[in-house]
């Protein structure tokens, strides 16, 4: 699955670890993360993310 990384702080997105302090489970999708979900380190939405090369 894609790894995303915040255009903002540098934190990645792993869908393999999901965010476990935002109760996503491991296996979400970044396209499955609720509308709701921020970057966990700087609060940045999902539209500040991109998709790792």
């Amino acid at each position: 699955m894609q790894k995303y990384i915040c255009d903002v702080c540098g934190y990645i997105y792993d869908p393999a670890v999901g965010d476990p302090d935002g109760n996503v489970p491991a296996g979400t999708a970044f396209a499955n993360l609720p509308a709701e979900w921020v970057c966990p380190l700087c609060g940045a939405d999902k539209d500040s993310f991109s998709p790792v090369d």
